[in-house]
């Protein structure tokens, strides 16, 4: 199973991505966590990055290419892998259908005034990186490994207009690209997680089977 998911950011991407990946047994593969390791690493990809991502823009192709084609290739991605966060433009899903056939693309949809409400919410761990909505008055502490939260600095409203306009921009036609090529299914994201999670377990086990 070789599978992508789309969806703006905020969309809930990364944590649709741990239940599928644990479920079904995949590699999770997320190019955000990725080009985090090298920022944390301040290797010159890493500080290039960061100063993209701050502003809330996109990484350039060929390394992120570069990055994923690699990282396919390993061990781990033998029995299935989910891309969080590739392809992010028409030159990116080129470039990966060269390198390998993907089964299926699920697009998680959010009207943009609930993802810009999201976001202001949304802390992420110093520690393992895990990704969860903060409510007014509760301890911002990681609900996985207990570490300290921390706002990440491109999760503020004007930043995050931007990074919408550039996913509408870039990233959005990718889902013509895939519909066109009979691989999209529609996901609504305005529900909550648990809602989400069975609208694309229900597509995946019964495409695929259970794992």
């Amino acid at each position: 199973m070789k599978l992508i998911l789309l969806g703006p950011p905020a969309a809930g991407k990364g944590t649709q991505a741990e239940g599928i990946a644990e479920r079904y047994s995949l590699a999770h593969i997320s190019t955000g966590d990725m080009l985090r390791a090298e920022i944390a690493l301040k290797t010159p990809l890493g500080l290039q990055a960061k100063a993209l991502i701050d502003d809330g823009n996109l990484v350039p192709d060929d390394i992120i290419n570069a990055m994923v084609a690699s990282r396919i290739t390993q061990e781990d991605c033998k029995i299935g892998f989910l891309l969080d966060g590739y392809p992010r433009t028409i030159a990116q899903a080129e470039a990966l259908a060269g390198e390998v056939d993907i089964d299926a693309v699920l697009d998680i949809d959010v009207d943009a005034d609930i993802l810009i409400k999201r976001v202001a919410a949304r802390r992420v761990c110093t520690q393992c990186h895990h990704s969860q909505t903060i409510h007014e008055g509760e301890a911002e502490i990681c609900a996985k490994c207990g570490a300290a939260l921390e706002r990440r600095t491109d999760d503020n409203p004007e930043s995050m207009r931007h990074r919408l306009d550039v996913y509408y921009q870039r990233t959005h036609p990718l889902i013509k690209f895939y519909r066109d090529r009979q691989l999209l299914v529609p996901i609504d994201g305005s529900k909550s997680i648990e809602e989400v999670s069975a609208q694309i377990f229900g597509y995946l086990d019964t495409k695929f089977g259970r794992a």
